[in-house]
């Protein structure tokens, strides 16, 4: 029974990365038992990180952020004992891997710090990269795990250190793509196709395995995650953090970090961090449901409106319809020998959102407001009016009906 507890691994974590190293584990002979904050129907999944403690010697973390690997090292604390290697392998912040180190070291347990680099490509095939910092007896422990779903290992020094260097070879991940996007740009203002910049980079000094894979795929505009943007943005935010504690002036990463930060804003979190070019080819923007309905009811003839409520004496025979223009749908619609009806006043025309309002239904409480566009903060249709001005008049209107003509049209109608 201990030969075989001896060889469980306890993953938690199950997202692009760790579900991937579970795979490969799994193929190549390892017990493996896992947990995820979303239950997955995957083999061998447990009900909480202490049980893992219980049944596993090495466990191995995949979890996003600083407070997801402060919380499950919590979590496994209470069971953890001399017999455990926990491997963080999360990019977080320097302080949050080793406050993670201190817990588990607390608990009698050895702690390995091993982010990692790779795609999922990368991870699926057991060739991820891992930069490695602790103890050496513990990592000499945990090497042949490692080995299973690795191509090198690049031990750097202590808990922190490991994760330093992570986040420096993000910092230079992110600046090629922002800096390829924007080299992307340059090249269509000109009119030259984007496609003859993916073939000159193809033979350029400065070309790399993450251009080669990133490219084509910004050409396609496939945004498939393979790391996302809230991730690489998550790594940007901790890299400024971490430059300005230490007095210094990342300015490229500030300018990666703020274009990722734009696309989670515009809804592409979670996309691959190669969306950025969005900043420079924008989406064609999809039909909205407003805009439907703008078209549906567009046309007076699409919507007539209903028989007036009320029927008052005919109108003079001189009266034309034009003099009662705009007339309801209902006047503007009657046969040719039909009676003439009387005159309607309109109801107030609905303002299109994009538009300033209209002057002839301003309401004298806004007659500043008349002459200012609304700006809609997505750039489109919908959305809060500003200066929080509400284009819907049919408040205005009374229950009674529509108003008695007033003005010139009065005036005719008494002669």
């Amino acid at each position: 029974m201990s030969r075989r507890r001896q060889k469980n691994v306890g993953i938690i974590g199950l997202g692009i990365i760790g579900s991937r190293v579970r795979e490969v584990l799994q193929r190549k002979g390892f017990h493996v038992f896992v947990w995820n904050r979303t239950p997955k129907p995957v083999p061998n999944f447990v009900g909480a990180p202490a049980e893992l403690a219980e049944m596993c010697d090495i466990l191995q973390i995949f979890v996003s952020n600083d407070e997801a690997l402060d919380y499950v090292v919590k979590q496994l604390s209470p069971g953890l004992s001399a017999r455990h290697i926990v491997l963080g392998h999360s990019t977080v912040s320097p302080h949050a891997m080793t406050a993670a180190a201190k817990v588990v070291e607390s608990r009698g347990g050895r702690f390995v710090e091993a982010p990692f680099t790779g795609s999922k490509e990368a991870a699926e095939k057991g060739e991820l990269v891992y930069y490695v910092g602790g103890d050496e007896a513990a990592i000499k422990a945990a090497r042949p795990l490692l080995e299973a779903t690795s191509k090198n290992i690049l031990e750097v020094g202590e808990v922190g250190q490991a994760t330093a260097i992570k986040l420096a070879t993000n910092m230079v991940t992110a600046a090629i793509v922002q800096s390829a996007a924007e080299a992307m740009a340059l090249v269509h203002s000109v009119g030259v196709p984007v496609e003859k910049f993916v073939r000159a980079m193809e033979g350029n000094a400065s070309n790399s395995t993450t251009l080669s894979m990133k490219l084509p795929k910004m050409v396609g505009r496939k945004f498939d995650p393979h790391f996302s943007v809230k991730h690489m943005l998550k790594d940007m935010q901790i890299a400024s953090r971490l430059g300005l504690a230490q007095h210094l002036e990342l300015g490229v990463s500030a300018a990666a970090r703020d274009r990722l930060s734009e696309q989670l804003q515009h809804g592409h979190g979670d996309e691959d961090y190669s969306a950025v070019i969005r900043k420079y080819f924008p989406d064609v923007p999809e039909q909205t449901q407003d805009q439907t309905d703008l078209e549906l009811f567009g046309a007076s003839e699409r919507l007539p409106s209903p028989p007036p409520e009320r029927t008052p004496s005919a109108a003079p025979a001189s009266t034309t319809t034009d003099e009662l223009a705009p007339a309801s749908n209902a006047l503007a619609s009657a046969p040719p020998n039909a009676p003439s009806a009387p005159p309607i006043a309109p109801a107030p025309e609905q303002p299109q959102k994009s538009q300033g309002f209209p002057q002839h239904v301003m309401p004298e409480a806004f007659p500043v407001a008349a002459e200012t566009p609304l700006v809609q903060a997505n750039g489109g249709l919908g959305g809060e009016p500003e200066h929080g001005i509400d284009t819907d008049f049919s408040s205005e209107l009374s229950d009674e009906g529509p108003a008695r003509p007033r003005g010139f049209l009065k005036r005719l109608l008494r002669r």
